[in-house]
């Protein structure tokens, strides 16, 4: 393939940038082998990077140095005439009010029925993916501990009948928490846990357990999902970025970019007058004579 860079990939702006198709086949040797030697390289290319890497033509340019950024440009578009491309235009956000333009990618080759349905379906609403931070390996972070168990750990500080070990905390965790969902606050739990104890408690564990189970407030009535706006998708043209219709967008490129409407001739001066002007010229150099 092309001499590529894929140490250092660019990022698209969040929400933008490349997007893997669904359901592709198994990377494999032939995958673009029905393609011409540049396509194939560039799609190669594309193919490795990961979700969200820009795959502007410039970036592509940049990062391919075989090519310039007109061969680019025209790789893409075939590329999307072959079915492995296509630029669609969607709302994003809590309002869903910001458009953004992402291009799929699909190592397996796809007709237009295809993407016609994935533009209707939609992709679902996974998020960006977001890179993990790396732990500091000098100093390692502790997991932070939640309020259920918190909750758990102050029981033997307010009572100390009731203190528990280390693992009772971590075992009994998921019945604080439930309690916790329920609407009870820290401070509920342990109240409840606490009050009215008997002058000996021989198993801690055992008997705040029995507490949680017994005591368990009821379930809080559940409020109702804010409902979203739906989500708007429409395709752009590869080549110019024009949005259209699925139907309008064949091969995902406009009339324009498949050189289905040719450019218009300017009207050019009638034939008399060029004579007229010939004639002109001619008696001019005479006269300089």
């Amino acid at each position: 393939m092309a001499d590529a860079n894929l140490t250092a990939v660019p990022m698209a702006a969040s929400g933008y940038g490349k997007r893997s198709a669904p359901d592709q086949a198994p990377r494999s040797r032939d995958d673009f082998a029905h393609l011409p030697a540049r396509e194939a390289a560039i799609a190669a290319y594309i193919d490795r990077l990961p979700d969200g890497a820009a795959v502007d033509i410039k970036s592509l340019a940049k990062q391919i140095p075989a090519y310039g950024q007109q061969a680019v440009s025209t790789a893409l578009n075939n590329l999307s005439e072959a079915g492995h491309l296509r630029r669609i235009r969607e709302t994003v956000g809590e309002g869903r009010t910001q458009w953004v333009t992402r291009s799929h990618f699909s190592r397996t080759a796809r007709d237009d029925a295809w993407w016609e349905a994935f533009l209707e379906e939609g992709e679902g609403t996974a998020s960006d993916p977001v890179p993990a931070r790396a732990a500091s390996r000098r100093h390692p972070t502790r997991l932070a501990r939640s309020a259920a168990y918190e909750a758990l750990v102050r029981l033997g500080r307010t009572e100390p009948r009731l203190g528990l070990s280390a693992a009772e905390c971590s075992d009994l965790e998921p019945l604080a928490g439930e309690w916790l969902a329920r609407g009870a606050t820290p401070d509920d739990l342990v109240r409840a846990l606490t009050a009215g104890l008997p002058d000996l408690v021989h198993h801690p564990g055992a008997f705040t357990r029995t507490r949680l189970t017994e005591k368990m407030p009821p379930e809080a009535p559940s409020a109702p999902e804010p409902s979203l706006p739906p989500r708007r998708r429409v395709m752009e043209c590869t080549g110019c970025g024009v949005p259209g219709r699925p139907e309008a967008l064949p091969g995902g490129l406009c009339r324009g970019c498949r050189g289905d409407s040719p450019r218009p001739e300017l009207p050019g001066p009638a034939a008399d007058d060029v004579r007229a002007y010939v004639s002109e010229l001619r008696a001019m150099a005479r006269t300089s004579r």
